[in-house]
């Protein structure tokens, strides 16, 4: 089985910053995407950001030049650095990744979630 395990939330000001980490474990042959979302109260589930294993990476909008997502493949961890964060970053984030077990297709894991309040 695979594991992922999210750490770094917690409280923080209205343009401070936080850093995300995200570490992959347990049976894994290779890790494709890894990517960050969240979830804020009464709302959906939305993509925040995604990296692929060649490093090619996407933002959602509202991020954009805010939080950056790095990967390091030694250590099979995903990161978001976030700056400059508004209270409408408010949410639950969730880590995923695409892990394949053998030479065969990847399966999509979820970490458990991180709480990320950002006060005004």
């Amino acid at each position: 089985q695979v594991q992922l395990v999210e750490s770094g939330g917690g409280l923080v000001q209205a343009g401070g910053s936080l850093r995300l980490s995200c570490a992959a474990s347990g049976s894994i042959f290779s890790i494709n995407a890894m990517g960050w979302y969240r979830q804020a109260p009464g709302k959906q589930r939305e993509l925040v950001a995604t990296i692929t294993s060649g490093v090619s990476t996407n933002y959602a909008d509202s991020v954009k030049g805010r939080f950056t997502i790095s990967r390091d493949n030694a250590k099979n961890t995903v990161y978001l650095q976030m700056s400059s964060l508004k209270p409408g970053d408010t949410a639950v984030y969730y880590c995923n990744a695409v892990i394949s077990h053998t030479h065969g297709p990847g399966y999509v894991y979820w970490g458990q979630g991180t709480q990320v309040t950002v006060s005004s």
